[in-house]
């Protein structure tokens, strides 16, 4: 028989993923001392262990290695569950390379062009929400301005206090006649007369920064954004919106919004 420590030493593992592996059923002791409670292994369960440490090294899943050991070494699931893990990993290589660009990227303009971007970038998918909004067409950008504080006021007299307002969400989409402007707060309430419902679709991948102060600068920072999807390799894929975090009161010094733009892959 051999101890924990020499059977851990010689299949290269610790102590504690013994002990998890014998809660887990995976491995467990030959044979446990009821006095101390030491445990110890038969050499032959070194082959298992092996057998353990082979398929975690592949990334397998506890309850994966237990049906394998369990069911035997069947060569068509085993070649079946190696397909799947071949396509997780080859969708982690894909996700570092693209990391691994994005840092060379940033040491770049750091090194060389000696500064940073002025916003900060994150990758996430965006929720479908039921907006209780209103929808108009304004014929320019410089229009939006005094359509969109407007449209939330009506919104928000509509639905009065007898939903609470959260969520503050306008919608922009480039028309060949202006800009459609959707304007509202999420809401599960039922319709009215006032107001739209209008689903926004959920959307698996967009590209978020957080824009702080003023909306009169705030095209600096959609400007930011565009040039960090071009610099990714990612195509806009749907209308932008903006989250509007924070936006009490006539000064917006300390308004926060989440700029949000549906991308997909080139």
């Amino acid at each position: 028989m051999l101890s924990i420590g020499a059977f851990a030493q010689i299949g290269q593992v610790t102590h504690r993923m013994l002990r998890h592996w014998d809660t887990a059923g995976l491995l467990v002791p030959a044979h446990v001392d009821e006095f101390n409670g030491y445990r110890s292994y038969d050499p032959s369960q070194l082959e298992r262990l092996h057998r353990i440490v082979a398929l975690r090294q592949l990334g397998f899943g506890l309850d994966d290695i237990s049906a394998i050991l369990e069911r035997g070494v069947d060569a068509e699931r085993i070649a079946s569950l190696l397909r799947i893990r071949r396509a997780e990993v080859e969708q982690e290589h894909r996700i570092a390379a693209e990391r691994l660009v994005d840092v060379e990227r940033r040491l770049h303009l750091i090194e060389r062009e000696k500064h940073m971007s002025r916003i900060e970038i994150v990758e996430k998918p965006l929720p479908a929400v039921r907006l209780a909004a209103v929808r108009t067409v304004v014929p320019d950008q410089p229009a939006v301005a005094g359509v969109v504080g407007s449209a939330f006021d009506a919104v928000a007299d509509a639905i009065g206090g007898e939903h609470p307002l959260t969520t503050p969400i306008a919608q922009y989409t480039t028309l060949d006649d202006g800009l459609e402007v959707i304007v509202g707060y999420t809401y599960a309430g039922p319709a009215r007369e006032e107001f739209d419902i209008i689903e926004l679709p959920a959307a698996d991948e967009a590209v978020c920064g957080i824009h702080l102060g003023s909306m009169e600068h705030i095209a600096e920072s959609w400007q930011a954004i565009h040039a960090e999807i071009f610099a990714r390799g990612l195509v806009h894929d749907g209308p932008c919106r903006e989250l509007y975090v924070r936006a009490v009161g006539d000064d917006q010094s300390d308004w926060v919004t989440e700029l949000q733009q549906p991308v997909r892959r080139a």
